[in-house]
């Protein structure tokens, strides 16, 4: 019996079980080295053979084993497997059912998929998080195109069942349509809030988040009045005479924020879990928080602190411009310590923090009436009538909010400083004055593997779709924007006229010139949809049924810029999300070594017909190795 009891040894430890699993399409935890026999290896081996009968399986029992499904794996070749092993948090196993019994032990939790597509978990590369769990607690008026009259119904409504408010506590209402009131009727002011049956400051949020309604009551709290001055990087919207209308953009609304009171640290840590809820929902395993504050940090560490952490989270620092403007150096010193203070350096299976971004806003968003996203070429205007409309080019091509010499300085003191620099630039002319920014950077610090991206891209003159490749620039794509709606047809087509509307929203123009696309949702700017958004990326049209999309009246394709292949949506929303964030070692495929963040799906993304795609449900979705939510049980009962 010795022999076979060295052969069985082996194939458990070495190169042979290796060479005949990898014919079967597995994929296991490299075994130590084989090592020549010797008098103990063999003494060793005959204990085995008397604990074993030389025919049990040498591998450790899993955690948790599930098998029978569509695996996914967005490895380099995009492979398909039935079956993945997990061993504390980590994957020990990918490939074949056959394979996969042997991980299976007395307490190993076993989770028979049927068939359904397992995949790696979500990595979103730029969203809002704590704007995202407040808004679930806050007066909504849902994305909905409303009139004037509508939104005030819906905001008295709310006053209303807050009977007990005294007079000071603002009203934060969320979700405001501001292009769909403007296509629908006008562009509000603080008239139309002055006009509710209150005493109570009110404060409106536009769903881009680049702009704010308050009443005069907000107004007066604030300080405002028609002698205040437009902040940097912001403006304050004034009628004919002057006076502030009640709308402000950008870091104009920080002028009003900062006369409301700010929240305790458990009004975050509410926020911050029904963040971790919908995101969890959603098939998020990891996150980027795209504009993070001290407070945003201290919540999330206290939710870590308390075991609630149920996705990996990272956030990016905002710079304010203010601050840059005294010297980028000083700056980003002040991010660096914040950073250290919340930063956790190793990356482990359970879910922990990082702060190794910073967050630049470069430009506004290009819908009317704003306009503040910075152009090559003027916005066009209407010089005819609304019946019989004529539309030519303006006077405005938006703002950029750091000048370039100021954005260069900025970008290569935060690379030597250790952070990934993150730039919001929407208008063309934005999006190349930062590529020239990171250019600048490359030839000041050569080799340095600095992982620049730029968010959202949503205009690129096609003199640059190659720059991206050529600098290394991840360009951070939101692919629900590629539908039409009234914020991409209404406030946008005209006033951009044919050839730059074509080019709206370029990931494929972007992916065919080779760069390397990531996602970002940008939640809450819309519903927190990402199968949705994925849909969109493969055919830049949305569904007229799915309640983040427009009904049938936007029905169509956005434009002719080139589709996405599925397999590329699916790897923009995985490992290179992952890459983009520095964890492409750790997370964003299945493979063995991994952390084991992946999730179950209730269609296959890759089989279903594409009008299907967006209606696609997450099942089930595993941190880690931690279950944090399912949808239906998967697992036997018992």
């Amino acid at each position: 019996m010795a022999t076979p009891c060295r052969r069985r040894r082996w194939m458990a430890t070495g190169a042979l079980m290796r060479s005949k699993s990898r014919a079967a399409g597995d994929s296991r935890v490299p075994p130590q080295r084989h090592r020549a026999f010797s008098a103990a290896y063999v003494a060793s081996c005959a204990l085995f053979s008397m604990q074993v009968a030389c025919g049990a399986s040498m591998q450790q029992p899993a955690d948790t084993v599930l098998r029978n499904g569509f695996v996914y794996t967005v490895d380099s070749a995009d492979s398909v497997r039935q079956a993945v092993a997990v061993r504390a948090g980590r994957i020990v196993y990918v490939g074949a059912d056959s394979g996969v019994q042997e991980y299976v032990g007395a307490r190993t939790e076993v989770i028979d998929l049927t068939g359904r597509m397992l995949m790696p978990g979500l990595v979103d590369g730029h969203l809002h998080v704590m704007s995202g769990g407040a808004q679930r607690l806050m007066c909504s008026l849902d994305y909905k195109t409303f009139t004037i009259a509508q939104i005030q119904e819906k905001i008295q409504a709310c006053l209303d069942g807050e009977p007990a408010k005294a007079p000071d506590q603002w009203l934060e209402v969320t979700s405001w349509d501001r292009q769909g009131t403007v296509s629908v009727d006008a562009d509000p002011t603080r008239a139309a809030l002055d006009a509710l049956r209150t005493q109570r400051p009110v404060i409106v949020h536009s769903t881009d988040h680049h702009s704010v309604l308050t009443n005069s009551r907000g107004m007066a709290l604030a300080g405002i009045t028609a002698k205040t001055p437009d902040p940097a990087g912001g403006k304050i919207d004034r009628d004919a005479d002057g006076q502030p209308t009640g709308i402000f953009e950008d870091a104009g609304i920080a002028l009003i924020s900062a006369a409301m009171p700010a929240p305790a640290l458990e009004d975050d840590v509410r926020s911050a879990k029904a963040a971790l809820d919908a995101i969890r929902h959603q098939g998020v395993t990891t996150f980027m928080d795209a504009s993070t504050d001290e407070r945003t940090l201290r919540a999330f560490t206290a939710v870590q602190r308390r075991g609630d952490l149920t996705a990996r989270a990272l956030f990016a620092i905002l710079m304010d411009p203010d601050k840059v403007a005294k010297g980028p150096e000083q700056a980003i010193a002040a991010a660096k310590a914040l950073a250290a203070s919340h930063d956790q350096a190793a990356a482990e299976p359970a879910p922990g923090i990082g702060a190794r971004h910073v967050k630049i806003m470069m430009d506004g968003v290009l819908q009317a009436p704003a306009q503040t996203a910075a152009m090559l070429a003027p916005y066009n205007v209407n010089v005819g009538t609304d019946g019989a409309p004529r539309w030519e080019p303006g006077t405005r091509s938006g703002d950029v909010y750091f000048p370039p010499d100021t954005l260069k300085s900025l970008l290569l003191a935060a690379v030597k400083a250790g952070f990934d620099p993150h730039v919001h630039a929407i208008g063309d002319r934005a999006v190349r004055q930062t590529l020239d920014a990171y250019e600048h950077v490359r030839a000041q610090l050569p080799g340095n593997d600095v992982r620049a991206a730029i968010a959202h891209c949503e205009t690129v003159d096609p003199a640059d779709f190659g720059r991206f490749k050529a600098l290394g620039v991840i360009p951070v794509m939101s692919f629900q924007w590629a539908q039409e709606a009234p914020y991409s047809v209404d406030a946008m087509k005209h006033q951009l006229g044919p050839a730059r509307y074509a080019r709206l929203e370029p990931e494929g123009s972007l992916y065919n010139a080779g760069a390397r696309i990531a996602y970002g949702s940008d939640w809450p700017v819309d519903p927190f949809a990402e199968f949705l958004a994925l849909k969109i990326g493969v055919t830049r049209r949305g569904d007229p049924t799915h309640p983040a999309s427009f009904g049938p009246a936007y029905a169509g394709r956005l434009n002719d810029d080139p589709l996405l292949p599925r397999s590329v949506a699916l790897r923009a929303i995985t490992m290179n999300s992952a890459y983009q964030l520095r964890l492409e070692k750790v997370v964003g495929s299945i493979e063995v070594g991994k952390f084991a963040d992946m999730i179950v799906l209730d269609q296959n993304f890759l089989q279903i017909p594409e009008d299907d795609l967006g209606k696609i449900q997450v099942l089930m979705t595993m941190v880690g190795g931690k279950i944090v939510y399912t949808a239906d049980s998967l697992r036997p009962k018992g």
